[in-house]
C-alpha cells in the first residue's frame, strides 16, 4: 500500500476517521487502539482447538524424518513486570509462581494467542520438553521459523543463543545443555515495534493503512536431531539453458563430507551427482520440464551425506527448473519467463489475519488466500513488506504463483546510518534464505518512500546477491527521490488508477499497485465505522463494473505503452482496509469472481 509514513497518515485522514500521525513510534507511547469487531476465520475454532497448532513440517525444501514439534501451549511472563529481553542475563530468569498461558506460534497481539495485548515489549516464553529416546547418541538442535524482534534462547537456564530479526529462521544445537528426562526452555523476545528496526505494516497506532503489532514468536518452534556433520541449507538454482541444477550443499563440519544428490521425475532419477559439501555442484536435469503459473511442476530432490562412505545425514527437498530475464520483444522490454514473455498479474497480499494477525490460523488458511489467487484468474501475487514462513512459499511453488517479495522496511534508516547497516545485514539473511524458492522472480527492495536509501547501490547490492531474478529498486517511482535508474523494472503507483509509466531500454514497464476499490461489508468489518481507502462504492454491481473497466484499460496499456506487470490493492480487505476481495475474515467475497477470473485471464493472455 502507497505513500510515506506521515503523508499516508494524512492523506487518509478523512477516509478513515483517524488523525494523522507522525512518522515516529515511541515504544512508551502506545495508543490504545479503537474499538473494534472480534472477527473469526473458517479455521479459528481448529486453531484454538489443536493441541499442536501448524503439524505440519515446517521447512518444506529441507525435510528431516524426525522432529519434534513444540507449538502448543506455553508459559508467558510478560506487561510492566517482565526483564528487560533487550538485556537478556546470562541465565534464564526465575518465572513468577503464576503466569499466563499463550498459545505458540500465534502473537501476543493476536485473539488466538489467548493473551491479546498490544504494546508488549519485554515478552518471556517457557516450557519443558522431553528428547525422545530414540535420539539417543545424536546432536539435537533447536529451530525458530522467526521471532519478532531480538530473541535470546535458553536451555536449561543456560543462555544458548541471540538471533535479531523478525523476519528471518534461526537455529541453535542445545546438546550440551540438556539433561535426561524433562527439560526447560525459555525464550526472551525484545520488540517495541518502533521504526530503529524493520516492521513493514506493524503500527503502535494502527488505523488506516498500518496494522497492529505483531510481536514474539511468531512461526513454529521445533526440536530436530542431527549428526555433529549433517546438511545445514541447499542453495539451489535451476540453469535451464544448461539443463542442469546449480547446488550447494551447505554442511556443519563439512571437510571431508561427500554429498550425493538425486534428482526424481514423477519418482524416477532423471539425474544425479556426487561431489563434496560446500562445493558448487552441477546437478544434470536433461529435458527439463519447465515450472511455469500454467504448469507449476516441481522436481524431488533427495540429498545424502557421506563421511567415509557411511552415512550421516539424509534430506528430501524439491525445486523447479525456471528462467526470468528482461528480454526486447518488439523492441519493447518485457519479463521473459522461461524465454516468453509473460504479463505478470495478480494482488498485492498483505498476509494480515483478524484471529492470528502475522500468523495464518492454520496452513490451510496459509494456503487458502493462494488458492484463492489463482482462482480469480491471476498468475502472481506481490508479498507486501512481509516475509511469509517457508510454507507459503512452498504452496506457492505448488499452485504455480509468481512471487514479488519486498523488502520489510526499517523506517529510521532513511536518516540514521547505523540503523541503515542493521537492516542491510537484515535484508541479506532474508535473500539468503529464499534464494532457492522456484516462485520468487523479482526483489522489490523499497516501497515509495519509505525508510529508503541510495537506491542505486541497493539495487546493485541485491543484483550481487542474486544475479538470477528481477530487481525492483523502488516500487512507486511517483513518490520521492522519484526514479533514479536503478534495476530492471521502472515502477508506478496510481489510485485509482489505473497509469502506465513510460518503459526505458531494458528496463520493464510496471504499475505496482493500482486500485483500493472499497465495498463495505456490514456484519464483516472490523471497524464498522471505516471507509478506508481508496474509493467507497455503494453496491457490488458497480464495484464489479469498475473493476473490469480497470483491467480493459490495462490490456490497452499492455498493447500501446508496453505496460508488463501490475498489481491491484489488494487480496483481502485488513483492518480499516475495505478493498479487499475478500471481507477480512475470508467469509464473503466481494466482487464476482467469474467475472474477474475472465477479465483477469484476459490481460494475461492478450487478448
Amino acid at each position: 500500500m502507497a505513500a510515506s509514513f506521515a503523508a499516508t497518515f494524512a492523506a487518509l485522514a478523512s477516509l478513515s476517521g483517524t488523525a494523522a500521525a507522525q512518522p515516529t513510534q515511541d515504544a512508551q507511547a502506545v495508543v490504545a487502539p479503537a474499538p473494534h469487531v472480534h472477527l473469526t476465520t473458517p479455521w479459528t475454532d481448529e486453531a484454538l482447538k489443536a493441541p499442536v497448532p501448524f503439524p505440519e513440517y515446517p521447512r518444506p525444501q529441507l525435510v528431516r524424518a524426525e522432529w519434534l514439534n513444540l507449538n502448543g501451549q506455553w508459559e508467558y511472563w510478560g506487561g510492566k513486570g517482565a526483564p528487560d529481553a533487550r538485556l537478556a542475563p546470562t541465565s534464564a530468569p526465575r518465572f513468577p509462581e503464576k503466569t499466563e498461558r499463550v498459545r505458540v506460534p500465534y502473537p501476543v497481539e493476536s485473539t488466538l494467542s489467548g493473551v491479546e495485548r498490544l504494546g508488549e515489549v519485554n515478552l518471556w516464553y517457557r516450557r519443558s520438553f522431553e528428547v525422545p529416546a530414540t535420539w539417543k547418541g545424536q546432536r539435537v538442535r533447536i529451530n525458530f521459523g522467526a521471532v519478532d524482534r531480538l530473541a535470546t534462547v535458553y536451555v536449561n537456564g543456560t543462555r544458548v543463543g541471540q538471533h535479531e530479526g523478525g523476519y528471518t529462521s534461526f537455529g541453535f544445537d542445545i546438546t550440551p545443555m540438556l539433561k535426561p528426562g524433562r527439560n526447560e526452555l525459555v525464550v526472551a523476545a525484545f520488540d517495541p515495534s518502533t521504526n530503529d528496526g524493520t516492521l513493514g505494516k506493524q503500527s503502535l497506532k494502527p488505523g488506516g493503512i498500518f496494522y497492529t503489532p505483531s510481536s514474539g514468536i511468531w512461526q513454529t518452534v521445533w526440536l530436530e536431531p542431527v549428526g555433529q556433520a549433517h546438511v545445514a541449507k541447499l542453495d539451489m538454482t535451476p540453469v535451464v539453458g544448461e539443463q542442469r541444477l546449480a547446488l550447494t550443499v551447505r554442511a556443519g563440519e563439512a571437510k571431508g563430507l561427500q554429498v550425493e544428490a538425486v534428482a526424481l521425475k514423477d519418482g524416477q532419477v532423471v539425474g544425479r551427482v556426487r561431489g563434496a559439501a560446500d562445493k558448487a555442484l552441477s546437478l544434470p536435469v536433461p529435458q527439463p520440464r519447465l515450472w511455469s503459473p500454467d504448469d507449476p511442476f516441481l522436481y524431488d530432490l533427495k540429498i545424502t551425506l557421506r563421511r567415509d562412505g557411511k552415512v550421516v545425514d539424509q534430506v528430501d527437498s524439491y525445486f523447479g527448473m525456471r528462467s526470468i530475464e528482461v528480454g526486447m520483444i518488439d523492441g519493447v522490454p518485457r519479463p521473459l519467463l522461461n524465454g516468453k514473455f509473460v504479463f505478470q498479474f495478480g494482488p498485492l497480499d498483505q498476509g494480515f489475519w483478524p484471529d492470528g494477525l502475522y500468523t495464518a490460523p492454520t496452513d490451510a488458511a496459509l494456503r487458502f488466500d493462494l488458492e484463492e489467487t489463482k482462482k480469480l484468474g491471476f498468475n502472481m501475487v506481490r508479498k507486501h513488506i512481509k516475509v511469509e514462513p517457508a510454507r507459503w512459499f512452498y504452496h506457492a511453488d505448488k499452485l504455480g504463483l509468481l512471487v514479488w517479495q519486498d523488502m520489510p522496511q526499517a523506517w529510521d534508516a532513511e536518516t540514521d546510518l547505523a540503523v541503515r547497516a542493521k537492516t542491510e545485514v537484515e535484508w541479506r539473511e532474508i535473500v539468503d534464505q529464499l534464494r532457492s524458492e522456484t516462485s520468487i522472480v523479482t526483489w522489490v527492495i523499497f516501497n515509495e518512500s519509505w525508510g529508503d536509501f541510495e537506491h542505486r547501490r541497493m539495487a546493485a547490492q541485491f543484483r550481487a546477491m542474486d544475479p538470477t531474478r528481477l530487481i525492483n529498486a523502488h516500487s512507486g517511482i511517483n513518490f520521492a527521490p522519484h526514479d533514479e535508474g536503478g534495476g530492471d523494472l521502472i515502477d508506478l503507483h496510481d489510485y485509482p488508477g489505473p497509469a502506465a509509466p513510460t518503459y526505458q531500454p531494458w528496463r520493464i514497464a510496471v504499475l505496482g499497485e493500482y486500485g483500493g476499490n472499497s465495498l463495505k461489508v456490514p456484519g464483516h468489518m472490523y471497524r464498522p465505522e471505516s471507509k478506508c481507502c481508496y474509493h467507497l462504492f455503494d453496491s457490488a454491481a458497480a464495484i464489479n463494473d469498475a473493476y473490469v473497466a480497470q483491467v480493459d484499460k490495462l490490456r490497452g496499456f499492455r498493447a500501446d505503452k508496453g505496460l508488463s506487470a501490475a498489481i491491484y490493492t489488494e487480496t483481502t480487505d485488513v483492518e480499516e482496509e475495505l478493498n479487499g476481495f475478500f471481507t477480512y475474515d475470508r467469509r464473503v467475497k466481494k466482487l464476482d469472481f467469474d467475472r474477474v477470473s475472465t477479465a483477469n485471464k484476459a490481460l494475461i493472455d492478450g487478448r
